[in-house]
C-alpha cells in the first residue's frame, strides 16, 4: 500500500507544478498586458513568435501526449503486459488532470471572449 500513496504524492506534485505553471503563464500574460499598455506608440511585429498560440498549442500537445500514454499503459495492462495496476492508474489520473485544467482554461478563454464581444464601443 505504501508504494501506492508515493505514487499519490507524486501525482499531487505534477498536479502543484501544473498548478504552478498556469499562475506563471498567467502572470507572463499580465506583464505582456501592462507593456502594451504602457507602451502603445511602439511598432508591433506583424508575428509573434512563441505568443500565446504557440503557448496554448504546447499546452494542448502536452494533454494529448499524456492521454496517449495514458491509453498506452491501459492497453498494456489490458493485454497483460503490465502488471503494475497503480501505474496505470496513475497514468489514466494525469491525463483526466491535464485535461480538466485544459478545460478550465477554455472557460476561461469562452468567458473572456463573451464579455469582450458585450463591450460597447
Amino acid at each position: 500500500m505504501n508504494p501506492v500513496s508515493g505514487n499519490g504524492g507524486g501525482a499531487i506534485d505534477q498536479v502543484m507544478a501544473l498548478r504552478q505553471q498556469i499562475i506563471d503563464r498567467t502572470q507572463v500574460l499580465q506583464e505582456l498586458h501592462q507593456d502594451k499598455t504602457a507602451a502603445p506608440t511602439e511598432a508591433q511585429p506583424a508575428q509573434d513568435n512563441g505568443g500565446f498560440a504557440d503557448s496554448l498549442r504546447s499546452a494542448l500537445d502536452g494533454v494529448n501526449a499524456a492521454q496517449t500514454r495514458s491509453g498506452d499503459i491501459t492497453a498494456a495492462y489490458e493485454r497483460g503486459e503490465t502488471t503494475d495496476i497503480a501505474k496505470v492508474m496513475l497514468a489514466r489520473q494525469e491525463a483526466g488532470v491535464a485535461f480538466e485544467a485544459t478545460l478550465q482554461v477554455r472557460n476561461k478563454l469562452l468567458s473572456a471572449y463573451q464579455e469582450i464581444m458585450r463591450m460597447g464601443v
